[in-house]
């Protein structure tokens, strides 16, 4: 199989996921589809390098969360964050969920970019820490801090004063 054809089957096999990852971490549709379409086109160069990893798609997560936290580095980055909900409603009433649901998309939102992402691939992927170490590129321990700091600031600005409707406070 050539790298373009192990390429193309990788893509179809794990957009899904991956995708949903990138969700987690961006919390816009819009964003997330671009920061996996610029992961992959970044990846795609050296794809036998990706084929050659343990596991690739461990591999490609990890370029995606880094790819992620770099892109919050940049000036660029730093506008309102405003997670997205389901435009479509199946007429159960699920107001509580949703108010629980927007508070916890606003209190992740408002965490750094690797704390996010801890969280994201631990808690929402349940990932091991030792993969998310990997994913991160740090320590166990690291990922053990961040998510504990992560979750603290989560509670501390719970807490403090309840998050409203429009995302502001």
């Amino acid at each position: 199989m050539t790298d373009d054809e192990a390429f193309e089957r990788f893509v179809r096999e794990h957009t899904t996921t991956l995708y949903r990852t990138a969700f987690l971490l961006t919390g816009n549709r819009h964003e997330a589809e671009d920061l996996l379409q610029d992961t992959l086109a970044r990846l795609y160069p050296k794809w036998a390098a990706v084929t050659a990893a343990t596991t690739p798609v461990a591999y490609v997560r990890r370029s995606l969360a880094n790819r992620f936290v770099s892109d919050k580095r940049t000036p660029r980055a730093r506008h309102e964050f405003s997670f997205e909900l389901p435009d479509e409603w199946d007429g159960a009433d699920l107001s509580e969920t949703v108010a629980v649901s927007r508070t916890v998309w606003q209190l992740l939102a408002s965490l750094p970019a690797k704390q996010r992402a801890a969280l994201v691939m631990r808690y929402f992927h349940d990932l091991p820490e030792g993969d998310v170490a990997e994913a991160l590129g740090c320590r166990p321990a690291s990922v053990r801090s961040l998510v504990s700091r992560g979750i603290a600031a989560m509670r501390a600005a719970y807490l403090a004063e309840p998050l409203t409707a429009e995302g502001g406070r």
